[in-house]
């Protein structure tokens, strides 16, 4: 669920649980730089919102890896992968990429 749209500078969304996950325009012009990305923004949400697995990071444990298993991407069956970084008083978004295989690390949740 899209949560607010503030203008074309940042988007907010909730992830799986109830938290608000900012997007900013830098990381999502960063994320649109590959173009197997682009028109998949859409697919951002729903990881959020309905992931497999959310796995948190071995290189920052505040780091979120929510990954949800699609068999249609522009690359073939993947798991998109987007990258969470959680503050005590902020949570927003890193990365989104496809990716073979779940991360390893600590799960958090699990479907």
């Amino acid at each position: 669920m899209l949560v607010s749209d503030i203008g074309e500078m940042e988007k907010t969304f909730q992830d799986r649980f109830g938290r608000n996950v900012r997007l900013t325009e830098e990381r999502s012009a960063h994320i649109l730089e590959h173009s197997e990305m682009r028109g998949q923004l859409d697919k951002l949400a729903e990881v959020l919102r309905e992931p497999d697995v959310i796995i948190r990071s071995q290189r920052d444990l505040n780091v979120h890896l929510y990954q949800k298993h699609y068999t249609k991407t522009p690359v073939t069956e993947k798991y998109l992968l987007v990258a969470v970084k959680v503050e005590e008083n902020d949570a927003f978004i890193l990365t989104v990429f496809f990716t073979d295989t779940i991360k390893k690390g600590e799960r958090i949740w699990e479907k």
